[in-house]
C-alpha cells in the first residue's frame, strides 16, 4: 500500500476561497454550479492525484449539475473534499456515492440556506443599515456591508471546515437532531421582533383632519388618537398591507394602491 495522502489545511482553505470567489462565476442553466465545483476541485485533485487520468475522472466527476444555497451548502464541499482524500487513500468510494451525496444534500442546504441568509440575516442587517442610513449617518451602508459579509463568510466557512472534518456524519447528526430546525425558529422568532419594531419605526401616517365641537376645535390627530392608540393609523396601514400580501397581491400592486390612497386622502384633506 502507498504512502497516504493528506490534504494539508491550506490546501481545503485555499479550496474555500476559490468557492466563495467563483462560486457562480460560470453559472449555466446546463450544469448551474458544476463549473465553480470542478474550479475548486482542480487543486484538492492535482493534490490527492498523480495520473492526468485520474485528475481528469476527478474533474468529470464534479461537473455533473450541481445547485444548493452557496453559504450554508458550503458543508457538502467540506465533505465531498473529504470523500475524495478517502477515495485517493483507497476507500472504495464509487463516483455514483460522491455525486449521491452531494445532490442528496443540495436540496435540503438549499432550502435551509435560503432561509437563514435571505430570509433572516440579511433583511435585519439591511433594516439596521438603512436606519442608520435614513438619518444621513454614512456607517449605515459601511455596518451594512461589514456584517453581511462577516455573517456569511463566517458561516460558510465552519460549514466548509466542519464538513471536511467531520464528514457526512455531521450534516445527519444537524438534520436528524433538529438542531437546524431550533435555530431556524428562534432565529425567525428574532427577525419578526426586529421588522416590527422597524415597522412601527418607520410607517409614519397620520391626518390633518380637524373636528369642530360647539366652538372647540379637536385634531383628530393629535388630540385623540396619539393620546389614546399612538400611532394607530400607521399601525392599520401596515396591517391592511398585510391583509392585501395574503390575498395575493403582488408588492407592486400594493405599493399602487398605496400611492393611490395617498393621492386622493392628500386631494380630500384626509392625509
Amino acid at each position: 500500500m502507498g504512502q497516504s495522502k493528506k490534504l494539508s489545511r491550506w490546501d481545503v482553505i485555499k479550496s474555500f476561497w476559490l468557492w466563495m470567489f467563483f462560486s457562480h462565476s460560470c453559472y449555466n442553466y446546463e450544469r448551474l454550479q458544476a463549473g465553480a465545483v470542478a474550479q475548486y476541485m482542480a487543486p484538492i485533485l492535482k493534490k490527492l492525484y498523480t495520473s492526468k487520468e485520474d485528475i481528469s475522472a476527478g474533474l468529470k466527476r464534479h461537473l455533473t449539475f450541481f445547485n444548493t444555497e452557496p453559504n450554508v451548502g458550503a458543508i457538502i464541499h467540506g465533505i465531498t473534499i473529504a470523500m475524495e482524500e478517502e477515495k485517493a487513500n483507497g476507500v472504495p468510494i464509487t463516483d455514483e456515492g460522491i455525486n449521491a451525496i452531494k445532490t442528496g444534500l443540495m436540496g435540503p442546504m438549499a432550502g435551509i440556506g435560503d432561509t437563514i441568509t435571505q430570509g433572516i440575516i440579511t433583511p435585519i442587517l439591511l433594516a439596521l443599515g438603512i436606519s442608520l442610513a435614513k438619518e444621513g449617518n454614512l456607517a449605515g451602508p459601511v455596518i451594512y456591508t461589514a456584517l453581511i459579509s462577516a455573517c456569511i463568510i463566517g458561516i460558510a466557512y465552519f460549514g466548509w471546515m466542519q464538513g471536511y472534518i467531520q464528514g457526512r456524519k455531521a450534516v445527519e447528526k444537524i438534520l436528524e437532531g433538529g438542531l437546524i430546525n431550533t435555530v431556524i425558529t428562534g432565529a425567525g422568532v428574532m427577525g419578526c421582533m426586529v421588522l416590527g419594531a422597524l415597522t412601527g419605526q418607520f410607517v409614519s401616517l397620520s391626518t390633518p383632519v380637524v373636528l369642530t365641537v360647539g366652538q372647540t376645535a379637536i385634531k383628530l390627530q393629535a388630540d385623540i388618537l396619539d393620546k389614546i392608540v399612538p400611532k394607530v393609523l400607521a399601525l392599520l396601514l401596515t396591517l391592511g398591507v398585510l391583509y392585501l400580501v395574503r390575498k395575493g397581491k403582488s408588492p407592486v400592486t400594493v405599493m399602487i394602491y398605496i400611492v393611490l390612497a395617498g393621492l386622493i386622502g392628500g386631494l380630500i384633506g384626509l392625509f
